[in-house]
């Protein structure tokens, strides 16, 4: 899995941990991912928030046979977020045949919750 010259590379993605049940990626809250008034942008929360179910889901199939793709995903954003860093936490509800569920909360530092998505991915078979 190649993560230069993608948006992991782009917003600073730290891969943390990578298991077929929990992962973790780690951001800095940088200018980078800035929303105008220089807060966390909520669209970054949710880009980190697939990443890391993408990254999940990845890690169950078999790559030479299957890829997955996100088919839906939803925030809440609950908390507000300047600077530091945010960790994004991914683990299955249901790992099927054919899509997969995802929980991710996003949380600061001091474990504070920055946001919470739920990921549906498909698993798409090879050609």
């Amino acid at each position: 899995m190649q993560l230069e010259n993608t948006l992991f590379e782009t917003m600073n993605v730290e891969v943390v941990k990578t298991e077929k049940n929990e992962v973790i990626l780690k951001m800095p809250v940088s200018p980078t991912v800035h929303q105008p008034l220089g807060y966390l942008h909520g669209g970054a929360s949710v880009a980190l928030a697939e990443s890391a179910a993408s990254l999940g889901g990845f890690l169950n199939v078999d790559p030479e046979k299957q890829n997955v793709f996100g088919i839906e995903i939803n925030a809440n954003h609950v908390k507000s977020k300047r600077d530091g860093y945010v960790k994004a936490i991914a683990k299955p509800v249901h790992i099927g045949r054919t899509t997969m569920v995802w929980e991710i909360n996003i949380v600061d530092e001091s474990d504070q919750l920055i946001s919470i998505s739920r990921c549906t991915l498909g698993v798409v078979d090879r050609k």
